[in-house]
């Protein structure tokens, strides 16, 4: 099992649109193409409160690159997405890392 960490830093202002679009959109989408998430998060106390934080987990690379590619292929994706933007961009910049966890690590 590997896990993919992903950031998404949002345009001054917009974090409530891209939370909006995860939970209305997003995680439906994600459903259809097989995409399983591991936990969402943002900022109570840190640097900045305009980040998304969330981790995928994937059963391997190959698997990760299968249904990633599906969902952002996925036309439903490219209208809705559009639809979310209609007030202007939501996103400014993302960050994403593949994980391994350790063996150590209680996530295995």
């Amino acid at each position: 099992m590997i896990y993919e960490m992903r950031i998404y830093r949002t345009v001054p202002g917009r974090l409530p649109a891209l939370l909006q679009r995860f939970e209305k959109v997003t995680l439906e989408l994600w459903k259809k193409h097989g995409i399983r998430q591991a936990g969402f998060w943002t900022t109570a106390i840190g640097d900045s409160n305009q980040a998304l934080y969330y981790l995928l987990q994937w059963e391997s690379l190959a698997d990760r690159e299968r249904k990633w590619n599906a969902f952002q292929a996925d036309p439903e994706w490219h209208t809705k997405r559009a639809e979310t933007e209609k007030s202007g961009a939501i996103v400014a910049r993302v960050e994403n890392s593949i994980l391994q966890p350790t063996s150590f690590s209680s996530v295995k």
